[in-house]
């Protein structure tokens, strides 16, 4: 009877051993910040040559470009320095560390793909839903490795970790919040197309990060 019972937990912890996610690699990683970091850059590239928003602190560094002499990228590395103390304290140093790469490099792309790439004439509508894909996949490649891009990303993942509430869906909220006080920056056509790439952008978080849809860890 003994035996039984020893040889049914051990069965049992096999099986949970298992089931367990598996565990993603150190290239696993660096891949999936650089590839994320990358495609986000290119969207918010889009954004900036469109005169568009976004939210978080990627909005706000658009509208201290818009109003002043200075560019997204040093803005955006600069405004989410603040954001890596929450970071560390309720997120980890695994995950601050990850993130303050993701921002440092997508701040220099954000600066070179124009050097890079000559953008021209792009429909608007598709600017914002495309530019708006583009940000969302980068930020649903970092979201599963646990990075982000900073400010509102890491309240976003704070949310959902601790709430159980979609990362998709308070950001986009949030976002679409944000976009609305630039009212008095930005005219209301870009305003428009804004929200329309807001939404494109969290559609792809809502539907593709939901709690528990993804199991590989960092």
């Amino acid at each position: 009877m003994k035996t039984d019972v020893l040889n049914t937990e051990k069965r049992k912890s096999q099986s949970n051993l298992e089931q367990l996610p598996p565990k993603h690699t150190l290239l696993d990683d660096v891949q999936a910040i650089l590839i994320g970091s990358l495609l986000a850059a290119f969207g918010i590239a889009i954004f900036s040559h469109m005169n568009f928003l976004i939210g978080g602190t990627a909005g706000v560094s658009f509208l201290t470009q818009y109003s002043t002499s200075y560019t997204f990228g040093p803005i955006f590395f600069l405004i989410n320095i603040p954001f890596y103390v929450l970071a560390f304290i309720k997120l980890g140093w695994d995950f601050t560390l990850k993130t303050f790469i993701a921002v440092s490099v997508v701040s220099f792309l954000t600066e070179i793909i124009p050097v890079w790439f000559e953008f021209g004439d792009i429909e608007p509508w598709f600017a914002a839903i495309f530019g708006g894909f583009l940000i969302g996949s980068g930020l649903l490649m970092l979201f599963r490795h646990k990075a982000s891009l900073g400010g509102l990303n890491i309240l976003s993942i704070y949310v959902q970790e601790y709430f159980q509430i979609s990362a998709g869906k308070f950001q986009m909220v949030a976002d679409t919040l944000i976009i609305l006080a630039a009212f008095f920056i930005v005219d209301w056509e870009a305003l428009a197309f804004s929200i329309l790439a807001a939404v494109a952008l969290n559609i792809i978080l809502a539907i593709n990060h939901k709690p528990g849809r993804y199991k590989g860890m960092s």
